[in-house]
Formats: C-alpha cells, structure tokens, sequence
C-alpha cells in the first residue's frame, strides 16, 4: 500500500505526532512524507531517519507561514497526480484543516481522530472513538485516497535510524502568491510550558480549584474578582504539581468559561484531545465534553471531594477529599520520590 504522511510543523519544528503518522504508514508498505514551508530541507532528513521511503519537498516563499488555502491545494494537487492509496495527518488543527480541504478537491473522505488500524485487502479499517469517547467505532472509506488523521500518542514514535537517506522529491507550490487570499501579519508569543498534545503527563484543574473558603482575598474585589483570584490560587498548586512531575496544566471547559486559565489549557470535545501516560483531575466533575477529551489516559487519577463525581467512572484511582489539602501532599510526596 502507498502511503503518504503530511509532516505537521512549524517553522521547521515537526510536531511529535507527525512522526507517529510515519511510523503508522511505514507498518502498511511504502510511505511518503510531505513536507511543505521556506527552509525547511532538516525536516527531509529527519524524514528519512524516522522510516520515510521517499519525501516530497515544496520549499517556497509562499509556504513560508502556514495558510490553509496555500497548503491543502498543493497536497492535493500531489495527490491527484500521484494516486497515493491512503494519506496520513496528525489530528492537529492544522492536519484536520488541510485534510478537510484535500479531501473536498479529491472528492474523497476523512476518517478522523483514528486511534487504531488495520489493513483489509486494499482498504484501511481504522478504529476512532465516537459519542464523546463512550463507544469505539470501526470504519471504512470506499473512495480514494484513503485520508486518515491520526490521534496524538495513540500510536508508537518510530525508531530514528541516526544517518538514514532515501529518495527526496522537490516538487512545486501549487498556489501563487497573487492567489492567496490570506495574509500572515504575525504571531504571538503563546504561555510556556509542556504542551498538552505531546505531554506523558497532565494535571488538570477545574471549577472546584475556587472552592476555598480559608483564603482570605485582597480587600476591594468584587464578588466574581474573588471567584477569581480564589481559582488562581488553587491553579498554582496545579501548577506545582505540574512543575514536579514535567508535566503540562490542563483544565476543564468551566474552568476556562469561569476565567480562571486560558483556552489554550482547555482539555474536551471542544478544547484539546489528549492521550497522556497519566492525567490527574482535580476539582473536575467529569462532564461528557471533558470525558471526551481524555478518556484514552492510559491512567487517570480522579481528585473531588464530591463521592458522586462521574469523574470517578472513568478514572483507576480516586481520591475523595479536599483537593487543597491533597494537592500539597501530593506535591511533597513526588518532590521527595524524584529527589526534588
């Protein structure tokens, strides 16, 4: 089977999940990376070390930032060409982008958020989660390409081969610069840390980190200012308890809604889907939007001081208690564990 993977980065940085694309579409045959941008020739030789047969390289100025118009076009383009039996992205916002857009140019389908696949004749069954994480579902795509986005951590990062080389292929963009409508003014700098798509461990926050009544406020705030600055004390025991463990800070969708932290660390249907070695939730209730978020933690510890939480449906351990009480001890315990 001829497989391509779409190598997602940025500014050159290959996000982890791509190379797990790879290593998924190197166990079916022969697989081709993609790799679009301006100066981004590394990426080929990190292609290649991480199993590609083959990469197809359009290094451009008008490829220089990412611009979905500019980007989709050129891989369908490739592919109408091509014929490739089945195409591979990461399910990041700008695989789910540029396979949503490929897919309508060659009138084909999208199998997304996949977390398992197999090979049957020359089609691909893969295997993604539906109703909010509650069932697995097994499909199939009757057109050609196959194109599959691939959920983060789901699938193993391939062995590097250290000096590895093949076939690279420069290949043209297929838009102009006069052609694309978009415009890239600039970025901004987004809040450090261990980011939740790739992090082995994430600890979470949600409504109930405002749930203290032993802290005594500033003076001068008004009811919701003291909602507030109550959540942002109980996000810094998140948060250090993050910072022991080299871990990313989630949060739930209230949290995020309430004001306490920003979008970026939302964990749900709506926020970021993640599939941690560990998640510890934290004053989270456990509503169906959250649960589909994280569900697939291979391991989920549960903190809540409610005994009814559905959080503790889905998580191996729990712990019913006062998180503001357990956070620290927490804290200690791993401090001392990992001799920090």
């Amino acid at each position: 089977m001829k497989t391509w993977v779409y190598i997602d980065h940025f500014k050159g940085q290959a996000m982890p999940a791509s190379w797990e694309a790879l290593g998924a579409g190197k166990n079916l045959g022969t697989v081709t990376a993609v790799i679009f941008g301006q100066n981004v020739e590394a990426l080929a030789k990190e292609a290649f070390e991480n199993g590609a047969d083959e990469v197809l390289l359009a290094d451009d100025v008008t490829l220089a930032d990412y611009r979905a118009e500019a980007f989709s076009s050129s891989l369908s383009k490739l592919a109408a060409a091509a014929s490739p039996d089945a195409i591979f992205l990461p399910t990041t916002t700008r695989g789910r982008e540029i396979a949503a857009m490929a897919a309508i140019d060659l009138k084909t389908g999208v199998m997304v958020d996949v977390t398992a696949i197999e090979v049957q004749g020359d089609s691909i069954v893969v295997t993604r989660p539906i109703y909010a994480g509650k069932l697995l579902s097994k499909e199939t795509c009757s057109t050609r390409p196959q194109i599959v986005t691939l959920r983060g951590r789901a699938f193993p990062k391939p062995a590097t081969q250290a000096g590895r080389t093949s076939t690279l292929t420069k290949v043209s963009p297929a838009m102009s610069e006069a052609d694309i409508k978009s415009k890239v003014e600039g970025y901004t700098t987004a809040e450090a840390g261990v980011s939740l798509i790739d992090a082995s461990v994430i600890v979470s926050g949600g409504r109930g980190v405002s749930n203290n009544p032993a802290l005594t406020p500033p003076g001068g705030l008004d009811e919701k200012q003291t909602e507030i600055w109550r959540a942002q004390q109980g996000f810094a025991l998140v948060k250090e308890l993050a910072s022991v463990l080299g871990a990313a800070v989630g949060a739930s969708r209230a949290a995020v809604d309430a004001g306490y932290v920003t979008y970026s660390h939302q964990v749900g249907q709506t926020g970021k889907v993640v599939s941690p070695d560990l998640y510890i939730a934290n004053g989270i209730s456990g509503a169906i939007q959250h649960l589909a978020g994280m569900r697939t933690s291979k391991v989920i510890v549960a903190v809540n001081k409610d005994t009814d939480a559905p959080i503790f449906k889905v998580a191996r351990y729990g712990v019913v208690g006062d998180l503001f009480q357990i956070l620290p001890a927490l804290t200690a315990a791993f401090k001392q564990r990992l001799g920090k």
